[in-house]
C-alpha cells in the first residue's frame, strides 16, 4: 500500500470514528499536548482524564507548574504512577522557563534535550500542537504498524525500533498531520488492540500482513520473560501523638522519588534499637500486619508493614524537608506512593 492511501483511509476513518473531544485536545498547544503525552506513558486514557483535568486547573501555565513545589506536583500525580514522569515534567518546566522564555521550543532537537521528552513525545508536541510533520512511535503505533508491516521480534530491540521509525517515517503525511497522528493512536488504543483487535472495523485490514496471515496475536512479539526479583522492606507505621504517624521524604531519584513514605528499617535490625539511634525515639513495638506485595515493572516489593507507638523523644524527630509528623485524620494532599497511602487509609480506620 502506497503511503498516499494509507494516510487516506487512516484519516477518513478519523473523520468518521475518531476521538475528537478528548481535553486536550481542545486549544490544543504544546504545553496541554506535552502534559497530556507525558501523562498517557504507560497509563490509558480513561484513567489520565480525570488526572489532566485537575493538573491543568492547577498548573494552566508551563510557568505556573515550573513556579510550583515539587510537592504540590507530586500530591497531583499521586495514583499515575512512574513519579520520574511528573519530576521531570517539573524540572523540564524549570529549565524552559528560565532558558526559553516559558514557551516550549518548536524544535525537534531542542525538545529531546529536555529531561523526559524522547523522540516520540517530541514528535506528539510538534504535530499536534504545530501541525509539523514528525513521526511519533508509542505504544499503539508500535502494535499497529509492527501488525501491518508483520514486523518480527520485540519493539525493545533496536533493529526491530528501528524497523518501526522507518515505517511510521513513511507513512506520516504532510497534510493533516495533526488529525492524522491522533487517528494513528486512535486506531491502536479503539480497533488495533493488544486482545481480540477488531479487524473487520479496521481501515487497514485490507493490507494487513499479520491480519492476511490470520496472525494478528502473533504481533509484536512480547519482551522476552524473565522471573522478577523480590525485595523486601519493613516500614514503620510510628503513631505519635494526636493522629500523627510519621513520613519520611524519599530520596529524589530512584524509587517513589521525592514523595513520602513511612520509615524503612532493614528486616533484620532490631526496631526499638533502630528508632533510637536514627530518629532519637522511644517506641513500643506492636504485631506486624501481613505482608503486602507491590509490583513493579522490574520487581516485586514486599512490604512488612510494623506498628509502633513512639513513647518518648529523647532528640524528636523535627519537621523539615526530610520528616513530617502527619495526621492521618485530616490528609493534606501531599504525594505519598499507593501502598503507602493504602496504610495511611488503614490507619485511619483503627
Amino acid at each position: 500500500m502506497t503511503p498516499e492511501a494509507f494516510d487516506r483511509r487512516v484519516l477518513e476513518w478519523f473523520d468518521g470514528h475518531g476521538r475528537k473531544r478528548l481535553p486536550w485536545k481542545e486549544n490544543p498547544t504544546p504545553y496541554r499536548v506535552w502534559v497530556s503525552e507525558i501523562m498517557l506513558q504507560q497509563t490509558q486514557v480513561a484513567t489520565v482524564m480525570a488526572y489532566y483535568e485537575r493538573f491543568m486547573a492547577r498548573f494552566p501555565s508551563l510557568v505556573a507548574l515550573a513556579d510550583a513545589s515539587v510537592d504540590d506536583v507530586l500530591g497531583l500525580w499521586a495514583g499515575l504512577g512512574y513519579y520520574a514522569r511528573a519530576r521531570h515534567m517539573h524540572e523540564t518546566a524549570q529549565i524552559v522557563r528560565d532558558r526559553h522564555g516559558g514557551e516550549l521550543p518548536l524544535d525537534r532537537t531542542l525538545l529531546e534535550a529536555l529531561p523526559g521528552i524522547g523522540r516520540s513525545t517530541a514528535g506528539a508536541i510538534l504535530a499536534l500542537a504545530a501541525g509539523q510533520r514528525q513521526p511519533i512511535l508509542d505504544g499503539n503505533l508500535k502494535r499497529l504498524l509492527a501488525r501491518f508491516a508483520a514486523v518480527e521480534g520485540w519493539p525493545g530491540q533496536s533493529q526491530v525500533l528501528a524497523t518501526l521509525w522507518e515505517l511510521a517515517e513513511r507513512y506520516t503525511p504532510v497534510e493533516r498531520v495533526a488529525d492524522y497522528t491522533q487517528a494513528m493512536m486512535d486506531l491502536g488504543a479503539l480497533i488495533c488492540t493488544p486482545r481480540r483487535p477488531r479487524c473487520l472495523q479496521c481501515p487497514l485490514a485490507t493490507a494487513c500482513a499479520a491480519h492476511a496471515q490470520g496472525r494478528e496475536s502473533d504481533y509484536p512479539a512480547p519482551k522476552p520473560r524473565r522471573d522478577l526479583p523480590v525485595r523486601a522492606t519493613r516500614m514503620l507505621l510510628l503513631r505519635g501523638a494526636e493522629d500523627t504517624v510519621l513520613l519520611e521524604r524519599r530520596p529524589p531519584v530512584g524509587v517513589w522519588g521525592g514523595l513520602w513514605s513511612f520509615p524503612e528499617c532493614p528486616p533484620e535490625a532490631d526496631i526499638t534499637a533502630w528508632c533510637r539511634a536514627r530518629l532519637g525515639l522511644e517506641v513500643t513495638v506492636g504485631m506486624p500486619w501481613r505482608v503486602q506485595r507491590h509490583r513493579f515493572s522490574h520487581f516485586c516489593l514486599d512490604i512488612t508493614p510494623a506498628p509502633a507507638t513512639v513513647t518518648q523523644a529523647a532528640g524528636m524527630v523535627m519537621e523539615g524537608e526530610r520528616f513530617v509528623w502527619y495526621n492521618i485524620r485530616r490528609p493534606d494532599g501531599r504525594g505519598v506512593a499507593a501502598p503507602v497511602r493504602r496504610l495511611l487509609t488503614l490507619l485511619a480506620k483503627e
